[in-house]
């Protein structure tokens, strides 16, 4: 009788155990997923904005940019342009380490930058 309330009691921790790995498990997938919907942008939309188009315009075809990783995408990039806001995102393309930096000033896309992620 002690054998089996013994194992009941260690199969019911290790259900309790798998199904908080499972809940941990999907959690970090949808932190994931989050990240990339506010970060990624095809590089495509990169090369067809252009320096003075409206930042309303540009901003339209551009994800939020805000996530955790938003300060780490600031590293190792140009000077900002001094007066401007920037916003930082990672290439969609199969090269994930490339930033593409969109710098706005006075209503208009005053800058735009990519370079490596260090």
């Amino acid at each position: 009788m002690a054998r089996r309330n013994g194992c009941l009691i260690g199969c019911l921790v290790a259900g309790v155990l798998g199904i908080g790995l499972l809940v941990v498990l999907l959690f970090g997938v949808g932190k994931l997923v989050d990240v990339a919907d506010k970060t990624l942008v095809d590089p495509k939309v990169y090369e067809a904005v252009k320096v003075g188009d409206s930042e309303s315009e540009v901003r339209a075809k551009l994800p939020s940019g805000e996530s955790f990783v938003k300060s780490t995408l600031k590293d190792g990039g140009p000077a900002e342009p001094a007066g401007s806001q920037c916003a930082w995102y990672l290439s969609s393309a199969g090269d994930s380490d490339t930033v593409l930096r969109f710098c706005f000033k006075d209503g208009k896309l005053a800058e735009k930058a990519d370079y490596r992620l260090k």
